[in-house]
Order: structure tokens, then C-alpha cells, then sequence
């Protein structure tokens, strides 16, 4: 499962290349951008792995992931400073996706690794994939971007996971079904984004 480790670590990065954007915008020190990149890095992940029973964390097990985001939040400050002036939501909403995509396979695949029910890992999965912005933003005292902003981003992890599920019980290729799974999501998440797509309120 090499390719999960893969996944897991470019979901992590990307989760915390979130996090540095918006501690930036709130204009947090170092200590600050450091913490919320790491709850959004590490907040779905670890939120799933206690409601899996698993045991160490799996950014304890590897703490070279913790360390990675520590020293890249030292590069980020002078950088975010440099680049503050293109910092946008859109660049968070894109961030956003991509870590939604990687985030969430990397859930339901870890949950169907212990077998869980399908639909328990298919909810995994979402946890996964939302729960650390849904800490970033709370964290920088702002409404949860998934809370408020109508369109659907847990559905979009949902239906990616129930695909992800879909292609490995046809026995398509784990590593074709984990990069479609994550590329439907992110896709799928920018498209009703890009075009304004909501839920019925």
C-alpha cells in the first residue's frame, strides 16, 4: 500500500498549504500558522483514527509528517508575506478541493483496510476529508467554509468515496480507482464552486 502513503502525505501538504493561507489572512505569527496548518492537516485523519480505534495516531506513528509541517511553516512565513497580495478564497477553495479529494479516498481506504461496513467507510471517508478545514476555520474564528457556503462539499466526498468502493468491488486496480476516486471529487468540487451550484434551502 505504498500508494496510500503517497496520497496520504500530498493530502497532508495540501491540507497545510490551506492552513498557511488562511492563518496568513488573519496575519497569525509563526506559532499560529503553524498550529492551523497542523489541524488541518492532521484534524480529519485523526479524527477518523479514534473513531477506528487505531491506535497511535497516524501522524504519531509518523512523526517525519508533523516535522514536515513544522519546517515548512518556516519557509511559508517569509513566502506568505511575499505573496500575500494573491492569497485569495479562490486559492483556499482550490486548496480545499484537492486535499478534499486526497483526504477522503485516503479515508474510506483506511476504514474498508479494517473492515468497516460500506457505509460507515464511505463516512470515514468524508470525516477524513472535511474535518481539518472544518477546524482550520474554526480555529480562525470564522463559520466552517462547508457550513456555509450552500454547495456540497461533503456530498461531493460522499458520492467520490461510493465510487472509489464501486470500481475496487469490479476489482478495477486499487491505484486506477484511489486517483479517479480523488480526482472526481476534486473536480466535481470545483465545477458546482465554479458555477455556483447549491443545496435546496
Amino acid at each position: 500500500m505504498h500508494l496510500i502513503k503517497f496520497v496520504e502525505i500530498m493530502a497532508i501538504l495540501v491540507g497545510a498549504f490551506s492552513g498557511f493561507i488562511e492563518a496568513r489572512r488573519k496575519r497569525m505569527d509563526l506559532v499560529g500558522v503553524f498550529t492551523v496548518a497542523f489541524i488541518t492537516a492532521f484534524g480529519g485523519g485523526t479524527l477518523r483514527d479514534i473513531l477506528l480505534d487505531k491506535r497511535p495516531l497516524f501522524w504519531v506513528i509518523h512523526q517525519e509528517y508533523a516535522i514536515l509541517i513544522f519546517v515548512l511553516a518556516l519557509v511559508a512565513m517569509p513566502l506568505m508575506r511575499t505573496l500575500r497580495h494573491i492569497l485569495s478564497e479562490r486559492l483556499i477553495v482550490i486548496a480545499d478541493a484537492i486535499g478534499l479529494g486526497l483526504f477522503s479516498v485516503a479515508g474510506v481506504s483506511s476504514a474498508l483496510d479494517v473492515h468497516m461496513p460500506l457505509f460507515i467507510a464511505s463516512m470515514m471517508g468524508v470525516i477524513t476529508g472535511i474535518f481539518g478545514g472544518v477546524l482550520r476555520d474554526i480555529v480562525c474564528n470564522e463559520v466552517p467554509m462547508v457550513f456555509r457556503d450552500g454547495k456540497p462539499y461533503a456530498i461531493c466526498a460522499f458520492l467520490g468515496n461510493w465510487l472509489f468502493m464501486l470500481m475496487r468491488a469490479v476489482d478495477l486496480p486499487y491505484d486506477l480507482a484511489l486517483w479517479v476516486s480523488a480526482l472526481f471529487i476534486t473536480g466535481l468540487r470545483l465545477v458546482t464552486w465554479r458555477f455556483d451550484m447549491r443545496l435546496g434551502r
